[in-house]
């Protein structure tokens, strides 16, 4: 068996720039491949709350588990985006139970949790990882109802491929909403969810990371620019669709993503001194070091 981290979407293009591009690591072990996505989820954790995206006990990001693929594993709701490990992970299948021989110790799962990305996880197979918070610029794009428009190069990446989910009916507690998001999200890889915050969907946890955090980012441009425009009575220019299509299609892939997202998790190593290490059980010796 061999897995990956997540698809290559549309890498040809890139990697006709430069043959030196790195590729998606591969795992021949599933244990190893699981091991590594738990570890990759608890960075992105951690640096969701470097950027903020933390508010109070809301948000979280799912990853699917390579061994049992109608489980994904959360973080235990109650602790700080921060703090999260590999270890205080809970594995939950799509009906919400949480997989005792697998989770951590901190059994609190956040019910909206579960409504919105189970139903994610059910309809989208391909699905490797769906990240949703409360941030701030989103909320407040949120509340117009409407999609970004093509104003700039990264506003591209989502060029008819993010959703408006328009219907607000409080917090998420029945499976019946959780799967009226998934059908507003459709094969889409991101939707702002009125009145709520942001959520993308994508085939790793890198791609889902920097999505999310570009997502945040065109919403604020997108305001930033409108109110600048509307001093001046006018309204911002926008992008052809020939360009936006094809702008997209490069930046906005899965590799493009994946590409993009691999230096905040860089980064976050650098500052703690931590990489991931694999050590199969019943062995001391490390097996892999990424």
């Amino acid at each position: 068996m061999t897995a990956s981290s997540g698809g290559t979407g549309n890498s040809r293009k890139l990697r006709e720039h430069s043959k030196d591009v790195p590729t998606l690591p591969t795992f021949s072990d599933a244990f190893e491949y699981r091991a590594f996505l738990k570890f990759r989820l608890a960075q992105a954790y951690r640096i969701f709350a470097k950027y903020g995206f933390d508010e109070g006990v809301a948000g979280h990001i799912t990853v699917r588990d390579p061994i049992k693929p109608d489980c994904f594993w959360v973080n235990p709701w109650g602790v700080h985006f921060k703090l999260i490990q590999p270890e205080l992970l809970l594995l939950i299948d799509h009906k919400g139970k949480i997989q005792d021989q697998e989770s951590g110790p901190i059994r609190f799962l956040n019910r909206a949790a579960y409504m919105i990305h189970s139903a994610i996880h059910e309809a989208r197979p391909e699905i490797i990882c769906a990240a949703h918070s409360h941030t701030t610029y989103g909320k407040a794009f949120g509340t117009l109802g409407v999609p970004l428009d093509p104003i700039t190069q990264d506003s591209c990446a989502f060029y008819e491929d993010h959703a408006v989910f328009g219907d607000f009916r409080g917090i998420v507690d029945d499976h019946e909403e959780g799967q009226a998001i998934a059908a507003a999200l459709g094969s889409k890889k991101a939707a702002i969810l009125q009145n709520h915050g942001l959520l993308v969907a994508t085939k790793s946890i890198e791609s889902a990371v920097f999505f999310f955090i570009s997502l945040e980012k065109c919403c604020r441009v997108q305001m930033i620019a409108d109110q600048a425009a509307a001093v001046r009575g006018q309204r911002p220019r926008t992008i052809d669709r020939e360009t936006a299509t094809l702008t997209q299609q490069v930046l906005g892939a899965e590799y493009g993503g994946w590409f993009s997202g691999i230096v905040e998790f860089q980064l976050l190593e650098h500052e703690e001194g931590k990489k991931f290490e694999y050590i199969p059980a019943g062995s001391a010796n490390t097996k892999a070091k990424l």
